[in-house]
């Protein structure tokens, strides 16, 4: 895989490094769309994750061939699913305390509204849809889950999102260290597939 190019349709940096950090060591140079020269921001239309990865990665591979860059473009959408909510916030995730929400505020509210939850009922996991587009505009899905439980309390200084409120292994994903999360995560789990995909393509 020396070499490869894989163009990400994201502007989040934090999804950004996570996944030049999986790859590191692999052969496969991640291009961010600043890389690239791509400012736009794609909307996302869809009612899951794989129609949301799908939106985006059609967006950018577009962009991207027009302006001459043929490569593997790859998007992903993930998002929390808590059983006792059943399934939500799902794909409305980053949107489900307000549109323009930060971090501590959907985890304020993910504690809220849990608040009066059991123990035994407090079962969540992560769900990491990744579309990638190949240079010939063929298009391949891998997911990749993680199962936990929603904390009473967030703890953690690491991670983004919801992992300081997201129970794995006695810690939350906020208290692993970024190789720790790294290894057991929802995008980690789909992104070798990606690899794997990429190695059956040589």
């Amino acid at each position: 895989m020396e070499n490869m190019k894989l163009l990400l349709a994201t502007n989040n940096q934090n999804k950004l490094r996570e996944i030049r950090e999986m790859l590191a060591d692999t052969g496969v140079s991640v291009i961010s769309q600043g890389d690239a020269g791509i400012a736009c921001e794609v909307e996302e239309t869809g009612t899951t994750f794989a129609e949301n990865a799908e939106i985006k990665a059609e967006a950018i591979w577009a962009i991207a061939a027009a302006g001459g860059l043929h490569c593997y473009v790859l998007a992903d959408d993930s998002g929390l699913s808590v059983d006792a909510l059943n399934g939500e916030p799902g794909v409305y995730s980053h949107r489900w305390a307000g549109e323009n929400a930060t971090d501590a505020d959907r985890i304020l509210k993910m504690l809220s509204v849990m608040k009066e939850v059991p123990d035994e009922q407090r079962g969540a996991h992560f769900a990491c849809n990744m579309c990638l587009i190949a240079p010939d505009g063929k298009k391949h899905h891998f997911e990749g889950r993680v199962e936990g439980a929603i904390l009473r309390e967030a703890r953690g200084q690491n991670g983004f999102g919801y992992d300081p409120v997201f129970g794995y292994g006695g810690r939350s994903f906020a208290e692993l260290s970024a190789d720790e999360k790294n290894a057991v995560s929802h995008r980690h789990n789909a992104l070798m597939q990606v690899l794997d995909f990429f190695r059956g393509a040589q």
